[in-house]
């Protein structure tokens, strides 16, 4: 396989899941904005938990809407807190 082959076939790759990943964003902005901000979700199966939040940010340009979710395993801390979950009344592994 000569490079501009490598590279051409990994720019599709990279085009194509970019794509995938901006419809997938749509969709979850719009499910967000369907929500109001403070809600909390619990996804049964991994029992992470999610809240729909405000943004922050200083100097650039952040979305209107946003999500923060508890760890996964393997993971040192996530977004949202295993406390403040908790205290929601969410059941965590």
């Amino acid at each position: 396989m000569t490079r501009q082959v490598r590279f051409l076939e990994a720019a599709k790759k990279v085009e194509k899941i970019k794509e995938e990943l901006d419809q997938a964003y749509e969709e979850l902005n719009s499910s967000m904005a369907d929500l109001t901000l403070g809600t909390y979700i619990q996804d049964e199966e991994t029992k992470l938990v999610y809240k729909v939040v405000k943004p922050k940010g200083q100097f650039t340009h952040y979305k209107d809407i946003d999500y923060v979710r508890t760890a996964k395993e393997g993971e040192r801390q996530g977004s949202l807190s295993k406390k403040e979950a908790e205290e929601k009344g969410f059941s965590l592994k």
